[in-house]
């Protein structure tokens, strides 16, 4: 049995809402809920914990723009968001602030689906390049406490750099620890013997 997807819509015009969440429940299998009063809206949203956002706004500032997708969670989850017209820089303001999908010429009930399916699938793609940037930088760093402490085992033990990382291994595997955790203890024990 395919799960509910469960999607919050930012609306304040009733009829408009009635046509989205329509639209929603045609295109797919959904738990719509309508946010018609934006204010308290990240509280709001967090409350419901949607699987995806969709704000509609005809005329948005910058200011709105940003209060809205720093409402939503675009880091925690996918946000599309619909606009009436083009606004000098607001898309490129909005993609960078994590929107996955934004819209111009409003939430027609006919694009709702693709669009949802687009922020979906953009947002997916963008959580695992963050992710993959977060190993990366996480083993680069591992990397760096290792190598530092290598340098600490060579300069004490008056060994060469193959024999500190044996070292270090071996004392990992023996205490059933990771090699970096070994080389972090290490690195700050020399620390405080300086």
């Amino acid at each position: 049995m395919k799960q509910l997807l469960k999607i919050v819509v930012v609306e304040q015009d009733r009829d408009r809402a009635i046509a989205i969440v329509d639209a929603l429940k045609d295109a797919c299998a959904c738990d719509v809920i309508v946010i018609g009063d934006p204010s308290s809206l990240s509280r709001q949203i967090a409350a419901h914990g949607p699987d995806i956002v969709l704000i509609d706004i005809d005329n948005p500032t910058r200011d709105m723009m940003e209060e809205l997708t720093l409402a939503s969670g675009p880091l925690e989850r996918p946000v599309a968001m619909f606009v009436s017209g083009n606004s000098d820089g607001l898309a490129e303001s909005a993609i960078e602030a994590g929107v996955s999908a934004y819209v111009v010429d409003g939430l027609a009930p006919g694009r709702v689906k693709p669009v949802v399916d687009t922020a979906i699938a953009r947002f997916s793609m963008v959580r695992q390049m963050r992710e993959e940037l977060a190993e990366t930088r996480r083993a680069l760093e591992e990397r760096k406490v290792i190598d530092r402490a290598k340098g600490v085992l060579m300069k004490a033990k008056g060994i060469d750099e193959e024999a500190a990382y044996a070292l270090l291994r071996r004392t990992a595997m023996d205490q059933g620890r990771r090699v970096a955790d070994v080389a972090e203890a290490l690195v700050t024990a020399a620390g405080l013997l300086r």
